[in-house]
């Protein structure tokens, strides 16, 4: 017996929308969020009760971020002026805006992080989503992992060698 939609919204929600904020950003991501669970209400009851409700969402979340991402390519936003935004910064000078460091990841890193660190889905999942294999999406997710971890790390002088567990500060 599945459970109410209800308790599928309360259980997952968090999860899809951190999921729609590192694919689309965190203007975008409400709407995505919003679309993903209306497609996810009416398709639910066709679901089967085993299936994994998780990849499912994060499945229907990942083409509602497309659509989000391709409609803005086609429409132009004309605005007065240009928000401002406000980043913090470290004493350090360091930037540590989540969502920039994300962004500037080429976009099948970011994917591939959204889809697995955020989203839980095995690598495998993640290759079927975006093409390609296993590999390369652990590839990415690995260069991904990488380029943040040098924009988050307090010491840029240390080596690997001396956090061998890969653990971040």
């Amino acid at each position: 017996m599945k459970e109410p939609f209800e308790q599928v919204v309360q259980q997952h929600g968090a999860r899809v929308l951190r999921v729609c904020r590192a694919v689309v950003g965190p203007v975008d991501a409400e709407d995505a969020w919003s679309e993903t669970f209306l497609s996810a209400l009416s398709a639910y009851p066709q679901l089967p009760a085993d299936a994994n409700v998780e990849a499912w969402l994060v499945t229907i979340a990942h083409r509602k971020a497309v659509d989000v991402v391709r409609r803005a390519a086609r429409q132009a936003v004309p605005v007065e002026r240009l928000p401002e935004r406000v980043a913090q910064q470290r004493a350090d000078g360091r930037d540590l805006d989540l969502w920039a460091a994300l962004a500037a990841l080429p976009t099948k890193q970011r994917q591939v992080l959204a889809y697995h660190h955020l989203g839980g889905l095995p690598y495998a999942q993640v290759a079927a989503l975006l093409g390609g294999t296993p590999e390369a999406a652990r590839r990415a997710a690995a260069d991904g992992v990488a380029t943040l971890r040098r924009t988050y790390d307090p010491d840029p002088d240390r080596s690997p060698d001396t956090d061998p567990e890969g653990v971040l500060p």
